[in-house]
């Protein structure tokens, strides 16, 4: 008869003993150690932007946003069970942030609170996602508390995207981009870990969100390398863009190439990119030529762009 092992015992800690004050406590080891795990229950790869923004007069806990879409993700915290008062600085926040992903996280779920979430899923769009998130902490015998994000409200789309909704196309996409992204945090240009299934992928230049470093392949069998700027307020996005281009000369002096100078004049989102003839559909070598021409870019433009955007893109958006 085999032996049978001697197993631990599970005991739940209090949230209070580890975290006593929430904004001081649970907040900045959100932040700092349990984004991962956070994301990973979400199914999403989350970048940290600020902790306590300003939304009116009010502070939102968490401004993140999803690496790769730059979709803007809230995160409002709660060690207490659910409230009306947390319930409608959440709407408050989501409303002043134009977000697309929107995180309550409780030490428990009021049913009133559980069926409101479920109720906004169910009212908006596919780009908005409401979600409700317990937070646990575990223990076995004299082991450090281990944390545990429960998942107790998920749009039905979202799992049904994260399970089986992805087409071939959308499948080598992701594998495409997720060599990418894997090559570019191997030589310290991204924290990025996840792909998306989307023809594009788009990494942090710093300033709050407002400028990424892209990659895309376009339906036209064109790999393109940018810089995208979209910081929600068109007037903020074509003043950089204007500023950017008084050094024009320079730049692409610094870069050895000719540029796409991109002012979307009827869209909010502005640009400059490189092209390269290259498409998803290409036999495996030519995909690899386009990912180390891609890399190769990249790590260009931020050589260029990165102290420049530093030193221009500081300026207030314009109320």
């Amino acid at each position: 008869m085999a032996e049978i092992p001697e197993l631990g015992r599970k005991e739940k800690v209090e949230l209070r003993k580890v975290w006593p004050d929430e904004a001081r406590d649970f907040t900045p080891w959100l932040s700092e150690q349990g984004l991962d795990e956070l994301g990973e229950a979400l199914g999403l790869d989350l970048e940290l932007q600020s902790i306590e923004a300003p939304v009116g007069g009010f502070a939102l806990d968490m401004l993140c946003s999803e690496s790769g879409t730059n979709r803007t993700v809230i995160i409002e915290n709660q060690l207490e069970p659910t409230n009306h008062d947390h319930l409608g600085k959440l709407l408050t926040y989501a409303g002043g942030c134009d977000a697309n992903v929107i995180v309550w996280i409780a030490e428990d779920f009021r049913d009133e609170h559980r069926q409101a979430l479920e109720l906004l899923n169910q009212r908006t769009g596919e780009d908005t996602a409401f979600f409700g998130v317990v937070i646990e902490l575990w223990k076995i015998g004299d082991s450090h508390p281990a944390p545990h994000f429960k998942m107790v409200v998920v749009p039905n789309e979202w799992t049904k995207r994260l399970k089986t909704g992805e087409s071939e196309l959308s499948q080598r996409y992701r594998e495409f981009f997720q060599k990418l992204i894997d090559s570019l945090r191997d030589s310290g240009f991204t924290n990025a870990r996840k792909a998306q299934p989307f023809n594009f992928y788009h990494f942090s230049a710093g300033h709050a969100q407002r400028v990424q470093y892209g990659a895309r392949l376009t339906t036209g069998r064109e790999a393109k390398v940018e810089i995208y700027i979209d910081s929600k307020d068109k007037d903020w996005n074509e003043t950089l863009f204007e500023k950017l281009m008084e050094h024009r000369k320079h730049i692409e002096s610094e870069l050895s190439e000719s540029l796409e100078w991109e002012r979307q004049d009827d869209r909010r989102y502005s640009r400059v990119a490189i092209s390269h003839q290259g498409g998803i559909d290409d036999d495996p070598e030519k995909l690899k030529e386009t990912k180390d021409w891609m890399i190769e870019k990249l790590q260009d433009f931020k050589r260029v762009f990165g102290p420049m955007l530093d030193e221009l893109a500081v300026f207030k958006v314009r109320e």
